[in-house]
């Protein structure tokens, strides 16, 4: 990749990456509003689903922080490298640099990776009980 393509995804990066810190954590609502009250049996489901929201994307938000954390690493330290992908070592295109630029693999090698690490559902299907 050349310096001033290089130089662009690096201020991408860098605006992406405050984004994501000026917007912060998203706040988890506590089951119960007293310590010592009971929580209301209607809202439990209401307030689990919503807490598991939260958590589910301030995960996302961490591990994205840190994936532009480290392509930044990456392009300080070793500018020819970035954009390569990390499991063929063939060029990512320009294109899904763009669009996410802290991606280290190719569609191909992510697609590969996402069917070899797939686990076998346990979910039964009607199917199962015949």
């Amino acid at each position: 990749m050349d310096a001033a393509t290089c130089a662009q995804m690096r201020e991408r990066l860098l605006s992406l990456r405050d984004e994501l810190i000026a917007k912060g954590k998203e706040s988890i609502p506590p089951a119960r509003t007293d310590a010592v009250a009971q929580p209301d049996e209607d809202e439990a489901p209401l307030t689990e689903m919503t807490q598991s929201i939260a958590s589910s994307r301030n995960r996302e938000r961490a591990q994205k922080l840190a994936a532009i954390r480290e392509a930044l690493l990456l392009i300080d330290e070793d500018p020819e490298e970035y954009g390569m992908c990390e499991d063929c070592e063939e060029p990512i295109k320009r294109r899904r640099l763009e669009l996410m630029p802290w991606v280290s693999v190719c569609v191909q090698c992510q697609e590969k990776r996402e069917r070899d690490g797939r686990v076998p559902s346990s979910r039964r299907n009607l199917t199962d009980y015949r």
